[in-house]
């Protein structure tokens, strides 16, 4: 027997809801990680309990170590991350838009990107020292090839019709670039953001492990020397706020560049 057809409900879902829901994992992991320590399943040694870790807070903010490590890490991060969207963007604009810009630097810019961020530590230390270049210019690497990839994706995937068509209205072709491509090009970019500001704060890890006298990764290095499990914690915490932190900047960018998206997702589901 045939029944008229219906078209499926979407409902929407409101942002109080999808917080809670995204909130419940965390919400979970603490419980467990505070039931372990109470019943002493989770030892001090191994790792500090929650209350630990909030003591642990309040000591390093009280005597100004934790500040004074945020502000750095974060300059770190910041400065070497702008540095690397600058260069990935501008490349992959040649790359992706130029002819020549991609027979000339995109199979070299191929070969670089497989090679390993960590594995230039060793050669970082031997050609600029110790010092915060070393470390700025590791994140730098670090970030600019996520970049690079997604812009160039996105330039080489833009109407070219309507590039010729704006061509032929006589526009230059950086004009062309900033009013065509790049807003034809924007949802690659952002992921490409995304992708690079998260890169950056694991970069920032491992930056901080060349011989750091400031700055979360310095910290970590006190309290490994003295057995700090709380203190250990808490670094460990700041640098996953930072992801968590990076990765809501980006959201908060689509939802404002490109509301038609936020909206799409608010009907699923």
């Amino acid at each position: 027997m045939l029944v008229t057809p219906r078209a499926p409900v979407r409902r929407a879902r409101s942002r109080a809801y999808a917080t809670t829901l995204r909130a419940l994992g965390p919400l979970l992991l603490l419980v467990l990680w505070w039931a372990a320590s109470a019943t002493g399943v989770l030892t001090p040694d191994v790792l500090a309990s929650p209350a630990g870790v909030v003591r642990a807070v309040g000591e390093l903010w009280g005597n100004g170590q934790l500040g004074d490590a945020l502000t750095t890490s974060l300059t770190r991060s910041g400065i070497g991350l702008l540095i690397g969207l600058t260069a990935g963007l501008t490349l992959g604009v040649v790359t992706g838009f130029t002819r020549l810009g991609d027979e000339l630097l995109d199979s070299s810019l191929q070969t670089l990107r497989t090679i390993p961020f960590l594995a230039l530590v060793p050669l970082f230390m031997v050609w600029f020292g110790i010092n915060e270049i070393a470390k700025i210019l590791l994140i730098a690497v670090a970030t600019t090839f996520p970049m690079y990839v997604s812009t160039a994706g996105g330039v080489r995937n833009t109407d070219q019709k309507l590039v010729e068509a704006m061509r032929s209205f006589g526009m230059s072709r950086l004009a062309v670039v900033r009013e065509v491509v790049l807003p034809g090009a924007l949802p690659s970019l952002l992921a490409g953001l995304r992708l690079s500001m998260t890169l950056s704060v694991i970069a920032l890890i491992a930056a901080e492990e060349i011989n750091a006298t400031a700055g979360i990764g310095y910290l970590m290095a006190q309290a490994q020397s003295y057995a700090r499990t709380d203190v250990l914690a808490v670094c460990i915490l700041v640098y996953g706020l930072l992801g968590l932190l990076a990765d809501g900047i980006v959201r908060l960018l689509e939802r404002v560049l490109m509301p038609w998206r936020a909206a799409g997702r608010g009907e699923k589901r």
